[in-house]
């Protein structure tokens, strides 16, 4: 018998209540890809990736693509607080 139970899902109050991972990848010579996670804590829902979500990349240093991350998950935060997906 399973023990699957119904999680409700909870809209999120402050940047705190997101867990984002931000970090990158090689994918061949100088093609640096970011690589995001973002979870709404209060329910952990995983925003981001999706089926069908973007790819980050690729750019030319690590850097670059590790700060595409950050960007794109601050916008994804942004978003959701603004507009929660439930």
């Amino acid at each position: 018998m399973s023990k699957s139970a119904f999680i409700p899902s909870v809209p999120a109050q402050s940047e705190s209540d997101f867990d984002v991972s931000a970090s990158s990848r090689l994918a061949g010579y100088r093609r640096f890809f970011g690589v995001l996670n973002v979870v709404r804590k209060t329910d952990g829902r995983l925003l981001f990736p999706f089926d069908g979500a973007p790819e980050l990349g690729p750019f030319p240093t690590k850097v670059e693509a590790l700060a595409a991350a950050q960007v794109y998950g601050e916008h994804i935060v942004a978003a959701d607080l603004a507009n929660p997906e439930l």
